[in-house]
């Protein structure tokens, strides 16, 4: 380890201190911070100084932020701990059951779970008893009308979710299935069917004296078809894209459940094909070498040249069989005015089905105002929401009926 020098800081001062502590609860919401970004982070406070609070905010995320998606967690762990006055009770509101009704409902805003688990660290402050209730009186809760966990996980979203409830929902994504309608391939079989087998006849009847007495038919082969995801992974997408990366793998390693070949893409600012990984029987281990090969996770977006990419290198080796394209993505893009529509075109027409899952959906305000988002919903034959379990639970109704459209019909009307 590097020799830091020493620091002059008064031997009574408590800002050091506190600094360390607000260093321990980033790390415990995940943020990669060490003794050394600790040190940095004291030494940066005395040489900079601060007279407002927001100068005292940028220096520390300067010191403890490396990714696009550690400033979020950094600005509501902040908050907590060292803006809010009254952080305890709301983190306690937050993470503790409340009876609906007797509480007011408030939304966590996304990683404010986490910053709360991460301050807390699994300390539970006792809760003081009615001053009115005796000593042996017994409290007891009608909860047979309120919602189970795993009812609740499945329509929350995903970056609202604490760092038990992902871990919840991740073993509820394994165990997701998506059945799809079979597909007629053009090759045929010698079963009974609609289509003359002149050949077969003939052959039989060479063998009866040239004699016809009956007809041999045949029928279209029966098969799966293939699926085609291509995964946003840019820094606006992150917690969904792995959520999304979770239900391909179970369904990549689901035998028998409809699917022929299942074949992933991740995009961000380049396209890097992740199907083997997705092979892996450990989830883990899939979207470690997942991450370790797409090297522009969480960085910026790039939509009309990843997608140009993947027409031009992998449209023909993937798409020749009729598969359906699962598209991932907020349609937030930087690429040229003009780019993205011709490329999702191409996109379209050549697969069976071409299905968006959009996060963004999830605002009942929401309207295809991003140049992104209008360049390619005409293209596509479906779009829904994609921000929780229940979303992707009802893949099932778009893939088995084709006329099925989700929200594409309504927001068109807005461009």
């Amino acid at each position: 380890m590097p020799d830091h020098p020493p620091l002059d800081l008064p031997e009574d001062g408590k800002l050091a201190r506190n600094i360390t502590h607000f260093a321990r609860a980033l790390r415990r919401a995940g943020l990669p911070v060490g003794p050394g970004r600790v040190i940095d982070a004291v030494r940066a406070v005395q040489v900079a100084g601060f007279t407002e609070k927001q100068d005292f905010y940028w220096t520390l995320q300067a010191c403890f932020c490396s990714r696009p998606d550690h400033a979020r967690v950094f600005a509501q762990v902040f908050r907590l701990y060292w803006r809010d006055p009254q952080f305890l009770d709301h983190m306690m509101s937050m993470i503790l059951p409340a009876v609906r009704g007797v509480q007011e409902e408030d939304l966590a805003r996304p990683a404010e779970k986490r910053a709360a688990e991460a301050l807390l660290d699994g300390i539970a402050p006792d809760r003081p008893a009615p001053e009115d209730a005796p000593e042996d009186s017994l409290i007891e809760i009608d909860a047979s009308a309120t919602i189970s966990p795993e009812e609740r996980l499945r329509t929350l979203d995903f970056e609202q979710m604490s760092t038990q409830e992902m871990a919840q929902a991740r073993r509820m994504l394994a165990g997701l299935r998506l059945p799809v309608r079979p597909v007629k391939s053009r090759r045929t079989e010698a079963l009974a069917g609609p289509l003359p087998d002149w050949r077969r006849t003939m052959r039989r009847a060479m063998r009866q004296g040239g004699e016809i007495r009956a007809f041999e038919t045949r029928r279209r082969r029966i098969r799966p078809p293939d699926l085609v995801v291509l995964c946003d992974i840019s820094g606006s997408m992150s917690q969904y894209s792995r959520a999304v990366l979770h239900f391909v793998h179970a369904v990549s390693n689901a035998p028998g459940q409809g699917w022929g070949r299942v074949h992933a893409f991740t995009f961000g600012t380049r396209l890097t094909n992740i199907t083997r990984h997705m092979r892996a029987r450990d989830v883990d281990q899939a979207l470690a070498d997942a991450g370790a090969e797409a090297q522009d996770w969480e960085g910026g977006t790039r939509i009309a040249a990843c997608l140009h990419d993947f027409n031009r290198d992998w449209s023909r080796r993937v798409l020749g069989q009729g598969a359906v394209v699962l598209l991932v993505t907020d349609g937030l893009d930087r690429d040229p005015e003009g780019a993205l529509g011709p490329a999702a075109e191409r996109l379209a027409l050549s697969c069976r089905r071409l299905i968006w899952l959009n996060p963004l959906l999830r605002w009942a305000d929401f309207a295809p105002r991003a140049r992104g988002i209008r360049q390619i919903l005409p293209h596509v034959d479906s779009f829904r929401a994609g921000h929780n379990i229940a979303a992707l639970e009802g893949l099932a109704a778009a893939l088995s009926d084709p006329d099925e459209t989700g929200e594409k019909r309504r927001l068109m009307q807005m461009i």
